[in-house]
C-alpha cells in the first residue's frame, strides 16, 4: 500500500496495529518534500526538527500503547496563516515578511496535544483575499491534476499538498470558500465546520466575522476526526451512514447561473446516485439566497481592508494589483451601509432556516460553478482573473454567509465538487450525512 496516499484514518488504524511507524512515516513524507520538484511552491517553510521531534514522541506513545487517539502520529501540513511557535509564519503576504509568532495558534495547538506531527507550512493566496490560489508574491502550487491550472485557494498549498501525496491531510481556512474551492479542484473532501465552533486565536485574519479552520483531506472520516481534535470535542459518530429517508434540497437558481457545463454534469450525475442510494431529492430555489449574496460587497472587503488598512497602505507596492485593488474596495462602503448589511444579514439568516432548511437534512449544490482555469491566462488579464475569482467564490460564500457548516466531496469528475450544506451548530449530523454522500458516490 502506498501509506503516503492513504488517509490519515487509515494511517492512524495503522499506527494502533504496528503496520506503520510514526517516525518511519514522518521520515517518509520529509523525503517526499524534499525530493517533489515543486515542493517550494507547496511548502512555504517545513518543520523538520518539530516534525521528527513529535514523532519520536508519537513513535514512543504507539510502543507503550498509551497513543492519545487516532490521529497520533499522523502527519498533517498547516497553513500558512496559522500560528506555528518560533516558525515563520506570513499568510502568504510580504507585508508581514518575517514575522515570527511566539506560540502555535490554538487550533494547532490543540492538534499536537492529540499526537499529530506538523509538518510545515503550507503557501496560500495574499492574505487569503482570493479564491483562484495564485500568488506571484510568493508561490503559486501546481493544481494536482493539472500543473497549468490553478490550483484553487486561498488553502492552495494545502490542498496540493495532500493531493499529492506530501501530507496526509490539512488544515486551512475559509472566509468564502478557501477550503472548498482547492479542495474540490483538487478532487479532496474539505469541511468548514460552524462558524465560532472552533478557536481562531492564532490564525492571522481576514474577515473575523467569517474566517473559520477546517479540514482538507481524502476523507469524511478524516475531516470529522480533525475537527473534533480541533474543536477539542468528541468525533462525529459515522457509523452506518447511508441515505435512506434523507431529505436533500438541491438548491436551484443562482448556484447554476453561469456555470460550466463540466461542474454542471458532474453535479447532476452525483444527485442521480445519491438518488439511488435513498435519497429522496427536492429541487427548490430561495428568495433569500438572492437577497443574501449582494451584501457581500458590503461585508467582506470592508472588514478585510479595515484590519489590514495601515499596513497596506505603509507598502502597498509589496501586494499584488489585483489584490491590493480588492482589499482598497472596502474603503468605498460605509460604516451605515455596512452596519445594515450585518443587520439584513442576520434577518436573512433566520429567514432561512425558518422557511427553506428546516424541512431537510442538507442542501446539495456544486462546490464551484467553473473547471479550474489556466493560472497563467489569470496571470495576464487582471479582467479575467477578476470575473474568475467572483465566480469561483459564489457558490460557495453561500454557505459564509448563512453561517453554515458546508463538506465538499469529489464527485467522481475531475475537478468537480458537490456541496453538502447542513445547520447551523450541528455539525456533526452534517458530517454524518456526508458520510452518506461519500459512501453513495463510491458506488460505481
Amino acid at each position: 500500500m502506498d501509506w503516503l496516499r492513504a488517509s490519515a484514518a487509515q494511517q492512524g488504524r495503522a499506527i494502533m496495529a504496528g503496520l506503520l511507524d510514526p517516525l518511519d512515516q514522518t521520515e517518509a513524507y520529509l523525503a517526499a518534500i524534499r525530493n517533489h520538484p515543486d515542493a517550494r511552491r507547496i511548502y512555504a517553510r517545513v518543520s523538520e526538527t518539530r516534525a521528527r521531534s513529535e514523532a519520536v514522541a508519537a513513535h514512543d506513545r504507539a510502543k507503550l500503547e498509551l497513543r492519545r487517539g487516532l490521529l497520533d502520529g499522523v502527519a498533517i501540513s498547516w497553513k500558512d496563516n496559522i500560528d506555528s511557535g518560533g516558525t515563520v509564519t506570513e499568510a502568504g503576504s510580504k507585508l508581514l515578511e518575517g514575522r515570527v509568532p511566539r506560540k502555535d495558534a490554538i487550533v494547532l495547538a490543540r492538534a499536537a496535544r492529540q499526537g499529530t506531527i506538523c509538518l510545515g507550512k503550507t503557501h496560500m493566496t495574499e492574505l487569503a483575499f482570493s479564491g483562484l490560489g495564485l500568488n506571484p508574491r510568493t508561490a503559486t502550487p501546481p493544481n494536482a491534476l493539472d500543473p497549468d491550472l490553478a490550483p484553487g485557494g486561498s488553502s492552495s498549498g494545502a490542498a496540493v499538498s495532500v493531493a499529492l501525496g506530501l501530507a496526509a491531510a490539512a488544515i486551512g481556512t475559509d472566509t468564502g470558500g478557501s477550503v472548498r474551492v482547492p479542495a474540490a479542484w483538487n478532487d479532496l473532501v474539505g469541511f468548514i465546520p460552524t462558524r465560532d465552533s472552533v478557536p481562531e486565536k492564532g490564525v492571522v485574519p481576514l474577515c473575523r466575522r467569517f474566517d473559520v479552520p477546517g479540514p482538507i483531506a481524502r476523507t469524511v472520516e478524516d475531516c470529522a476526526e480533525l475537527f473534533a481534535l480541533m474543536a477539542c470535542q468528541k468525533t462525529a459518530d459515522l457509523r452506518g451512514a447511508n441515505l435512506a429517508g434523507r431529505r436533500l434540497m438541491v438548491l436551484e437558481g443562482l448556484p447554476f447561473a453561469d456555470a460550466e457545463e463540466g461542474p454542471v454534469t458532474a453535479f447532476e450525475d452525483a444527485v442521480d446516485r445519491l438518488a439511488r442510494a435513498g435519497a429522496q431529492i427536492v429541487r427548490q430555489s430561495s428568495d433569500w439566497i438572492a437577497k443574501a449574496m449582494p451584501l457581500s460587497a458590503a461585508l467582506f472587503a470592508p472588514e478585510a481592508y479595515g484590519i489590514w488598512r495601515a499596513q497596506i497602505e505603509d507598502a502597498p507596492e509589496l501586494m499584488w494589483g489585483p489584490i491590493l485593488d480588492r482589499f482598497r474596495s472596502g474603503a468605498a462602503v460605509s460604516a451605515p451601509d455596512y452596519i445594515a448589511a450585518w443587520e439584513s444579514l442576520v434577518r436573512i439568516r433566520r429567514k432561512w432556516i425558518k422557511e427553506v432548511a428546516s424541512g431537510f437534512d442538507a442542501i446539495l449544490l456544486p462546490t464551484v460553478p467553473i473547471m479550474p482555469p489556466n493560472a497563467q491566462t489569470l496571470l495576464d488579464d487582471e479582467a479575467e482573473f477578476v470575473r474568475a475569482n467572483l465566480l469561483t467564490l459564489r457558490n460557495t460564500r453561500i454557505g459564509n454567509l448563512l453561517g453554515l457548516p458546508v463538506c465538499t466531496l469529489p464527485t467522481g469528475h475531475g475537478a468537480c465538487g458537490i456541496s453538502v450544506m447542513g445547520h447551523a451548530g450541528r455539525d456533526c449530523h452534517l458530517l454524518h450525512v456526508a458520510a452518506g454522500v461519500e459512501a453513495a458516490l463510491a458506488v460505481a
